[in-house]
């Protein structure tokens, strides 16, 4: 290597040699792969991101080259360094992002609505960044397989500049570009419209949003839509499902998906520049108080330490040992000790650590042994231990150092302190073994090897997860029939976590067929019930996953056990809108028309968030328009209520009574429809022999409730179809009395002068 250009900052054209011998693919596309290289001469992993023979051809890696080369110049928090290319292998080489990409994590983790808030927080961080720019650099290629995510879970953006707008070049050509590489989801209408203007910052606020979405809901827009169809339907207005945002969310969230809203209008021009949007979500992270938007770090426990914050399901958070920004004078000592680990100056930390040394102590209980291994030298691990460090030491938090090992990966590290007597059985406060931390991993070298070393296959943790459910979770099958082959048939089928759930449960809640094959290859009942009474059936269909519904009917599973809530997969699949698995289900005899706790049919489920494609699935499959639920509401008041227009039309066409009055207060769907403000359902049931004139309890006719409310269109409809406005509800009050009561002026003259009508 040359001298003038050794700094990891300066750009450069690495060649193969520089790179050690073992090259890791950790990715591969449509336009490369990616792996995971060590350069030589800085002893650090970085990645190597290669492009194939068709995108060296077209000159589209010399152009890329030279957009590199300038970009590789911005350095920020929240965008991936650029290091140089490495023109021998056609690639560019960046930083290593042990975590992957967050289109992966989304898609096998369950993220805690903290860590959602954050990682939108970092993207928005990132892009107001390159927007911020003179003049503005455009990203153009914004989705979640191009967001990074580090050790810590911390958001990096990158493949910013490989998509780019030409001086001539035809909205065609752009738009192929585009969809080649998969971005079909992210594009705004303007690029497909007959607009001629050149993409802006709009276009990456756009795309942003529609991230944004995915984020919140760990789906992927569109699915099953070709392209044809996503662009039509996109040109037309619809955008992603606002019903597959979880229910229970923090109040906070309903402000980001207003956020969310604006990003994705149909007007450029009406879209938030990132500037405001990141003051926004910064607020929005304040009110959570989520670690890391700031400092990265946070008050605990009165003593302030970076948090490595496993925001998956179950929640489980791990303070790795950084070294102490500032210590006192009586630390001086240590302060020089643990300055040389930070440096990675490992031959003169070797030099001065002595016996001592090896018994001090710091913040949370750390040993050096713990600084050490987090160091990730082996050479200086092995020196301390032979120095009489305590191998099974613990922080305040429980971790040993052997924990600290598993965690980063450090296999060779992690070899080195079960040679010392580390104990494999060992775990944190919350009971994790590293066995625990290697499941989650997906390390299945690390499982093998504590496996080999004595470690409890079936060790449970607090909330009594084994690793086993933990390899379920996150869809390593690897580690899966590792653990399986070292487990008894009883801890198979009879170790459930502090809910109930096999590991069965966990795998078909995240949709992974071949692990639900294999455990039900090993005897688990896939109807076994968790202590709220839910199947594998209820979660996979809850969940969408289709492939593992079809999985566990071909195992007869029973279609109608009930839950706690005496809901079925097939309530829960209706109140989601999965159409498909519903069909699965009602050809496999699930009974259409059977009830929860509360009187609801899927029909009602289905009516309420407004899938009416179930609802036609449903009615065909003798599921009944006007079952009676709570209090005596149909389908048809559910979706009056909701302002479900199509569902209404689809269920009057299915001959839903529109007259039916429900129990309690005895209101009509057509009352519904107007305290709802729903002007094209009132039209819909007017058209189907509604009675304009029907009375509630109170004796309240629809077109009193229009009148209260205001709405104009509706008051005009009704009495264009026969409503009476002389008749009075139970207070003696007619609908001319309510619009002045509630003081509505403009239908107080309509009322008044109804012959301009």
């Amino acid at each position: 290597m040359d001298c003038c250009d050794t700094s990891p900052g300066h750009f450069r054209d690495f060649k193969r040699d520089d790179f050690e011998a073992e090259w890791i693919k950790v990715a591969e596309g449509r336009f490369g792969h990616v792996y995971q290289v060590k350069v030589k001469l800085w002893r650090e992993k970085c990645a190597l991101k290669t492009f194939d023979a068709t995108s060296s051809a077209n000159n589209f890696y010399r152009k890329t080259k030279d957009a590199l080369s300038i970009i590789a110049k911005l350095k920020f928090k929240y965008i991936l360094s650029i290091y140089g290319v490495c023109s021998e292998a056609t690639g560019v080489v960046t930083e290593y992002m042990s975590n992957g990409s967050l289109n992966n994590l989304l898609a096998s983790h369950s993220f805690m609505w903290q860590k959602k808030f954050q990682m939108i927080h970092e993207i928005s961080m990132a892009m107001n960044f390159l927007h911020s720019a003179k003049p503005p650099l455009l990203h153009l290629n914004l989705k979640t397989s191009n967001i990074l995510l580090d050790d810590h879970l911390h958001v990096k953006v990158s493949d910013f500049g490989l998509v780019h707008w030409e001086d001539g070049m035809c909205k065609v050509t752009f738009m192929e570009r585009l969809t080649a590489r998969g971005n079909i989801n992210y594009i705004p209408p303007e690029v497909f419209t007959e607009c001629s203007d050149s993409p802006g910052t709009a276009f990456d606020v756009y795309s942003f949003g529609i991230v944004i979405w995915e984020i919140l809901t760990q789906q992927k827009p569109y699915t099953g839509c070709s392209v044809t169809k996503v662009l039509l339907q996109v040109s037309k207005g619809k955008r992603p499902c606002l019903e597959m945002i979880p229910e229970k969310r923090p109040p906070e969230c309903d402000e980001l998906i207003c956020i969310m809203q604006q990003c994705w209008d149909k007007n450029p021009q009406k879209r938030p520049l990132f500037s405001d949007t990141v003051r926004k979500t910064e607020t929005l992270n304040e009110v959570l108080k989520i670690p890391g938007t700031i400092t990265g770090q946070r008050k605990d426990n009165a003593e302030q330490e970076s948090k490595y914050p496993w925001m998956f399901s179950p929640v489980h958070k791990v303070s790795l040992p950084e070294m102490p920004e500032t210590l006192s004078d009586d630390q001086h000592d240590k302060n020089s000790i643990l300055s040389m680990l930070a440096k990675k100056d490992f031959s003169s930390f070797r030099q001065s650590v002595k016996g001592d040394d090896v018994c001090m102590q710091f913040s949370g209980n750390k040993s050096l042994l713990h600084f050490t291994v987090a160091s990730g030298d082996a050479e200086s691990v092995k020196h301390v231990l032979s120095l009489g460090a305590e191998v099974n030491c613990t922080t305040a938090r429980g971790y040993t150092p052997l924990i600290i090992a598993v965690l980063q990966r450090f296999y060779d590290i992690t070899c080195l302190l079960l040679d010392h007597g580390a104990s494999t059985s060992q775990g944190d406060k919350d009971q994790w073994t590293p066995l625990h931390f290697a499941a989650q991993n997906g390390d299945d070298r690390t499982i093998r090897l504590l496996l080999e070393k004595g470690a409890a296959a079936d060790v449970q943790e607090r909330a009594g997860w084994m690793p086993l459910h933990l390899a379920c979770q996150n869809g390593h099958e690897t580690v899966v029939r590792l653990l399986l082959s070292r487990m008894s048939e009883d801890a198979i089928v009879n170790r459930v976590e502090e809910e109930g759930r096999t590991p069965l449960h966990i795998a078909c809640s995240y949709g992974h067929v071949n692990i639900a094959k294999l455990l039900m290859g090993r005897g688990v009942d896939p109807n076994a019930t968790d202590y709220s009474f839910s199947t594998a059936l209820h979660l996979a269909a809850e969940q969408g996953h289709n492939r593992i519904v079809r999985l566990l009917l071909t195992k007869e599973v029973k279609t109608d056990i009930s839950d706690i809530r005496r809901s079925t997969p097939l309530h829960l699949a209706a109140l989601k809108g999965h159409a498909g698995i519903c069909r699965q289900l009602l050809s496999n005899g699930a009974n259409p028309n059977c009830k929860t706790d509360q009187g609801w049919t899927p029909m009602h489920l289905a009516a309420l968030r407004g899938h009416e494609a179930v609802v036609v699935l449903l009615e065909n499959k003798g599921g009944s328009v006007n079952a009676k639920g709570q209090n005596g509401w149909t389908p048809l008041h559910l979706a009056c209520h909701q302002s479900e227009s199509e569902v209404v039309l689809k269920l009057l066409a299915a001959k839903a009574d529109p007259n039916v009055k429900e129990e309690s207060d005895g209101w009509t769907p057509l009352h519904l429809a107007c305290a709802s403000l729903c002007f094209p359902c009132v039209l819909h049931l007017i058209s189907h022999q509604a009675d304009v004139n029907a009375l509630n309890s109170g004796k309240a006719t629809p077109l009193h409730l229009a009148c209260q409310h205001g709405c104009v269109p509706i008051v005009k409809g009704l009495l264009l179809n026969g409503a009476d406005k002389t008749l009075m509800d139970s207070s003696g009050s007619t609908a001319l009395n309510v619009a002045q009561r509630c003081e509505k002026w403009e239908i107080v003259e309509l009322l008044k002068n109804e012959c301009k009508l």
